[in-house]
């Protein structure tokens, strides 16, 4: 299939149909040709992060939207518009490829028409980007409601957030220390000629300076190291596991933070649950690929009577199902199939959850809240409004007017995430 056409119909199945990229993506990468894959990855990337800018340049191009059977030719023009703006793609080629896309969706009459508008772009650019970014939507890239919501929590760097949201996400990964240290992998990375940088705070991180396909990575398929970003890795020094302990890992799934826990500590009893069967068997496919061994449930989380007759956990990661504003970088479908109600929603749910989890807690034992958020509605209001109903529940380690810790995308290159860690009083 034309990369260009495999471009047009994930958009038009992720901004019409409410798809994640995540699933749009890989099936229709399935349908092109392998050497074209990244192409079709950065084009459905960089429309999503500009959508309202390339929306705004359609709208002053076109008379009248394509609406019906021809609304995916509308995405093919800002598959289009994206090449042109942003790629270095030769804009001859750009233009042809786009309009040769028309065959693969079975609509060559409408060659003269991609070819017009796209012309007519190249004559205007500059004036027409300069309309487009005329309000903060095409400046910014965000939808109204996210912009309102990031610039009222973080006035002084809301900026920083839209502009860390709209770059290529860095390639972080996690050492396996079961098989070598970070600065010994790291060596390992030097003699193949991949240059990388360790983190401050995450001693088994390293940030590659290129990102490669994970085939190139010294023992990957042995298990020696992950894809995991370093955020992400920070939830074991927080929850800081023991040797023999009891340990639930909630809301799981992919399976990162069930396997850092082990590799941390291998003698821990690690209880993995996701109410996602789909999601529940990739936890199973990096648990056999790493060689690590945990119980996996499909199991919802607010119920744990209804999967859970064992003694109380020593610790429980609570990775709360989220918004996900943090990682708008990795996957810039958030913006547009995320809602505004969407957020006090998630904070109920997030609410059941942390306080059926509590009882699963021993005295004496500690929680560790965490999302992949930045709304202070899913984070520190979360945890305020949890400490202030709960009374055995003390936080460690923060100040209780500002609870837990709020990193922002794009801070020390890290995805935005939050943390509190909460012990239960014996």
């Amino acid at each position: 299939m034309n990369v260009r056409a495999a471009a047009a119909e994930v958009i038009y199945q992720v901004v019409d149909q409410g798809q994640s990229l995540s699933t749009a993506l890989p099936a229709a990468q399935q349908h092109i040709k392998e050497r074209d894959q990244a192409l079709l990855q950065e084009i459905c990337y960089g429309v999503l992060r500009w959508l309202p800018k390339l929306e705004s340049i359609t709208q002053q191009l076109m008379d009248k939207p394509l609406k019906g059977k021809q609304r995916v030719f509308h995405h093919l023009i800002l598959v289009g518009l994206y090449q042109l703006g942003y790629m270095r793609i030769p804009a001859h080629a750009a233009v042809a490829e786009t309009v040769n896309a028309t065959k693969n969706l079975k609509k060559p009459q409408l060659r003269g028409l991609i070819n017009a508008v796209l012309r007519n772009y190249q004559r205007q650019q500059a004036s027409l980007d300069e309309q487009a970014q005329s309000h903060d939507a095409g400046r910014y890239g965000h939808p109204g409601w996210l912009l309102k919501l990031i610039k009222t929590s973080y006035p002084d760097d809301y900026e920083t957030i839209l502009t860390a949201n709209n770059t290529k996400a860095p390639m972080w990964l996690r050492v396996n220390r079961r098989h070598h240290s970070r600065d010994e992998y790291q060596g390992l990375l030097d003699q193949a000629g991949i240059e990388s940088e360790t983190h401050p705070q995450a001693p088994d991180a390293l940030r590659l300076l290129s990102p490669c396909d994970v085939s190139k990575l010294p023992g990957f398929t042995e298990g020696w190291v992950s894809v995991q970003d370093a955020a992400a890795q920070l939830s074991v020094e927080y929850l800081q596991p023991q040797a023999g302990e009891l340990i639930l890992d909630c809301c799981a799934a992919p399976g990162g933070k069930t396997a850092h826990i082990l590799e941390r500590e291998p003698s821990c009893n690690v209880v993995a649950i996701d109410c996602d069967d789909t999601r529940l068997a990739r936890v199973h496919d990096n648990l056999q690929r790493l060689n690590l061994k945990a119980r996996t449930l499909c199991a919802d989380a607010r119920y744990p009577s209804q999967w859970w007759q064992g003694e109380q956990f020593d610790r429980i990661l609570l990775d709360a199902p989220c918004s996900a504003t943090g990682v708008i970088r990795r996957h810039p479908d958030i913006k547009w199939l995320r809602r505004a109600d969407d957020i006090a929603a998630l904070a109920q749910l997030q609410a059941e959850i942390v306080d059926a989890m509590w009882q699963q807690l021993k005295p004496g034992g500690t929680l560790v809240y965490a999302t992949c958020s930045i709304t202070p509605q899913e984070n520190r209001e979360q945890v305020t409004a949890f400490l202030d109903r709960t009374t055995d529940a003390k936080l460690i380690d923060s100040d209780p007017q500002q609870p837990g810790r709020q990193i922002l995308p794009g801070e020390e290159d890290m995805d935005g995430f939050y943390y509190a860690v909460i012990r239960k009083l014996p």
